[in-house]
């Protein structure tokens, strides 16, 4: 399964890698079809049809948004999950070193998931099952491309043409005033959330509002939050507090932490990368019978 790039603007940063799944793997949310009459494999797909669209998953790797850290942390992710039965899109964008910050890596993010209809493997896509992870600040984009619905006109990232339907936000930063508060990802006295935004959220309050996941609930959004008991770069706690706050919105949000550090959520070998599977299959068989995920 080679991946197509696929520019969504002129940047170099500025590109998606669309993974198709092949036909060969076990349909998401179920097991591999059992062999036809007379021993010929059927070609499982999702939903269970070979010609069924395949259900969108967009992954948006972390790194603090500095560019020190590419996509190169979410293409394991997105090859396991093609070769499940989805179609995953690992997303490039301009981050702080890059062009990015505020507000060009909100906008690549979002132009990265207007371009899903524009594609050539379009048909191949089940456009109403898209579902964004996302790992640190990937998680951070995840939550708020979740919620882009919620945003005032004008604003990066408003108008959404694609509805996030679900969102994994593994070890996220998700909460960022509080992270601000926290200075986390701190380097030369500045935090990264500072960085990010271009100021401490009473010198920025307008961006901090159009940025802030916690601003923009509830989203409609199924929402599965991992991360690991001992995370000393993100805490815990930055879950924790996003999660009240969507579920007191009326969001169904779900939590499960794992042992370890800020990087089990991305082991594709670990514990966090099953639950996610797990949590991925049972949401794509929801939609298509058309059941819900509990809280």
């Amino acid at each position: 399964m080679t991946p197509a790039v696929v520019p969504y603007g002129p940047h170099p940063d500025q590109f998606l890698e669309l993974t198709l799944p092949d036909g060969d793997g076990p349909a998401p949310g179920g097991a591999a079809q059992d062999p036809a009459p007379g021993g010929a494999a059927q070609d499982p797909a999702p939903g269970g049809s070979a010609q069924d669209p395949a259900p969108v998953v967009v992954v948006l790797h972390g790194g603090f948004w500095r560019a020190a850290y590419g996509i190169e942390l979410a293409r394991p992710l997105a090859a396991d999950l093609a070769a499940a039965g989805y179609a995953a899109v690992a997303v490039e964008y301009r981050r702080v070193g890059t062009g990015g910050g505020w507000p060009a890596t909100l906008e690549d993010v979002a132009a990265a998931l207007d371009a899903l209809p524009g594609l050539p493997d379009t048909p191949r896509l089940d456009l109403g099952d898209v579902t964004v992870v996302g790992h640190s600040a990937g998680g951070h984009l995840a939550a708020w491309a979740a919620g882009r619905g919620r945003l005032p006109a004008g604003a990066p990232g408003a108008a959404p043409r694609v509805r996030v339907t679900a969102a994994v936000l593994q070890a996220g930063v998700v909460d960022l005033q509080h992270a601000a508060q926290q200075r986390l990802g701190e380097r030369r006295g500045l935090g990264a959330v500072q960085e990010f935004l271009g100021g401490e959220p009473g010198e920025v309050p307008d961006r901090y509002a159009v940025a802030d996941p916690v601003r923009l609930l509830p989203t409609g959004a199924d929402v599965l939050c991992v991360h690991g008991t001992g995370d000393d770069v993100v805490p815990l706690e930055q879950s924790q507090r996003y999660a009240a706050a969507a579920a007191g919105a009326g969001d169904r949000v779900t939590v499960r932490t794992v042992p370890g550090g800020h990087r089990v959520p991305i082991d594709v070998a670990g514990e966090a990368w099953a639950v996610v599977r797990e949590w991925l299959g049972e949401h794509t068989a929801g939609r298509r019978t058309g059941t819900t995920l509990g809280p």
